[in-house]
């Protein structure tokens, strides 16, 4: 049995309405900027929003195990693992006013990110959670080229490393910038 992301890849992008060498122009700025400020490979980046949501066409962006939006961040790894709900997979109970406070995310020593000064670091915003996962993979070794290990440090699996990669290769072997505004 494929899961979704998985069809959708053998289907080249049929299901999200994005081929696989395809991606969108409206977040290309985004993973460019997060890659040049971590030192980390922008078609990381964009390997890993693929993966994660199919570039934010997925619904709803919210993982069974708890994760949420287009990087599909735990909330404790966004807000920081001090707050007191977090323990066990990192869903916990953080109240939105907390999840999104940059200075409570800075104290309890999160990944969460406001990338514009808009007194919010959002994980449902593009800008603070491509930024976020650049922050993330660089701190576990991408910007050392240990794209693997920081890979299985997003997400502690060996598919999800191997299909990450899988489209890190596409883009590094030809990519098209397309317009897609659009859910499916």
């Amino acid at each position: 049995m494929f899961t979704e992301n998985e069809l959708d890849k053998l289907l080249n992008g049929r299901l999200s309405g994005i081929a696989n060498n395809e991606i969108p122009a409206e977040y290309m700025p985004i993973y460019q900027e997060a890659a040049d400020e971590y030192d980390i490979p922008w078609e990381l980046l964009a390997a890993v929003h693929r993966v994660e949501t199919r570039f934010s066409t997925m619904d709803p962006m919210i993982s069974p195990a708890g994760a949420e939006g287009p990087m599909q961040f735990m909330p404790c790894t966004w807000f920081g693992w001090s707050h007191p709900t977090c323990e066990g997979n990192g869903a916990g109970a953080i109240p939105n006013e907390e999840l999104t406070d940059p200075d409570l995310i800075a104290e309890h020593g999160g990944y969460g990110m406001d990338v514009r000064n808009k007194a919010s670091a959002d994980p449902w915003n593009h800008e603070d959670a491509i930024f976020a996962a650049a922050r993330y993979l660089s701190s576990n070794g991408a910007d050392d080229g240990d794209i693997e290990e920081a890979l299985f440090a997003y997400n502690r699996a060996d598919w999800y490393v191997e299909e990450v990669i899988s489209f890190v290769d596409v883009y590094n072997n030809g990519y098209e910038v397309i317009e897609h505004n659009e859910k499916p």
